[in-house]
């Protein structure tokens, strides 16, 4: 017996020698370098846009604290053969394109509000979607100042883009396609409006409230009989809850208060008064977990999704503060979510799947 382990043991030992050996050799190494290569530009993300569903990823789901694990803002609905992205927070692109989520079949911007940490990442998107071949400019919705927005970026990525049209040339990256429409959002005192209706896709803005950021908008999506609503950035709000009303999925943002005040008192035990001053200053326009969950109850959603944490709730403890406070949840729960979560509803159907889409 103990031969024979040691036999075995013994092929083992070569078995890991020839291996070794085998990756120093250039040949070995190119061939499965270009293995890989072939897996990952080959992967096929286009069942995203199959038109048998409404589909919801979330690519951005931290606040402005950093988190090693979340992009900032952003949330991706799939419907119609399009992509529609919501907010394009600092690092939101990363995400998608670690996903290989297809850049030209996105349909337009829907920003909440301006503030940086939602609008950060518009250039890059803009850059990408137009060289993965978007066929098209880039429509952008969004509050008073979206026009602004939307010139800024293009002025700072002009020189970016007349060297990419250079080196590729006209025919491949044609420079009329580069632009950016922007469309700004009035609701003209109303609840809500319509603000796009094509290929089945009705998407709705709504006022919230963040002040002083006014306006600021949420986001109704309704597809084949299914719907999804993104708050944007809000304190407990009325509108929301009735816009809202009978969704498929509330994606709302969630700020936990109880860990802001102590890391408040310990910026200021610590002498970090301008980090202290902020963190006084946030909890009056955001949402914490349970009110969000109340929010979704008297809406009737059938699924809360958390987003935009304050703090990124990225451990175990973290994650169960979130959970604390809320007594009462919507019939499919409540997900508290991450860069990857993916929500899968059903044209025909009610059913609700949550899974995730890993780079």
């Amino acid at each position: 017996m103990r031969r024979i382990l040691w036999a075995l043991v013994a092929v083992a030992v070569a078995v890991v020698a020839v291996g070794t050996l085998a990756l120093r050799s250039p040949r070995v190494q190119d061939a499965i370098v270009a293995r890989i290569a072939r897996r990952e530009i080959g992967r096929d993300m286009s069942g995203l846009l199959a038109p048998d569903a409404l589909r919801v990823l979330l690519c951005g789901t931290s606040s402005p604290i950093p988190s090693s694990r979340r992009a900032e803002a952003c949330t991706a609905v799939f419907a119609g053969r399009r992509m529609w992205i919501v907010d394009t927070g600092p690092g939101s692109w990363r995400t998608l394109a670690l996903r290989r989520v297809r850049g030209e079949a996105i349909g337009a911007v829907f920003y909440t509000h301006l503030h940086s940490d939602h609008i950060g990442e518009l250039g890059e998107f803009n850059l990408q979607t137009w060289v993965a071949g978007r066929p098209g400019p880039l429509r952008v919705y969004g509050p008073d100042g979206v026009t602004d927005l939307v010139h800024g970026f293009a002025q700072a990525y002009a020189a970016d883009t007349r060297f990419r049209v250079a080196h590729h040339g006209a025919e491949l990256l044609p420079p009329d396609r580069a632009a950016m429409i922007p469309i700004p959002v009035l609701l003209d005192g109303a609840d809500a409006a319509r603000v796009l209706d094509e290929d089945g896709v009705v998407v709705s803005a709504f006022a919230v409230a963040h002040d002083p950021v006014k306006p600021a908008f949420g986001y109704r999506f309704d597809y084949g009989g299914r719907s999804v609503v993104v708050s944007g950035d809000t304190r407990p709000c009325p509108n929301l809850v009735k816009q809202a009303r009978g969704a498929d999925v509330l994606v709302h943002e969630a700020q936990e208060n109880r860990l802001v005040h102590i890391m408040e008192q310990a910026a200021r035990e610590s002498g970090e008064s301008r980090v202290a001053k902020i963190l006084g200053d946030i909890p009056a326009y955001h949402t914490t977990p349970a009110d969000s969950a109340r929010e979704a109850v008297e809406a009737g959603v059938r699924l809360l999704v958390l987003t935009h944490f304050t703090p990124p709730p990225d451990n175990v403890l973290l994650a169960r503060i979130f959970r604390r406070e809320v007594n009462e949840v919507p019939p499919h729960g409540l997900v508290l979510g991450e860069d990857g979560t993916l929500i899968v509803l059903p044209t025909g159907s009610d059913a609700v799947r949550v899974t995730r889409l890993d780079p």
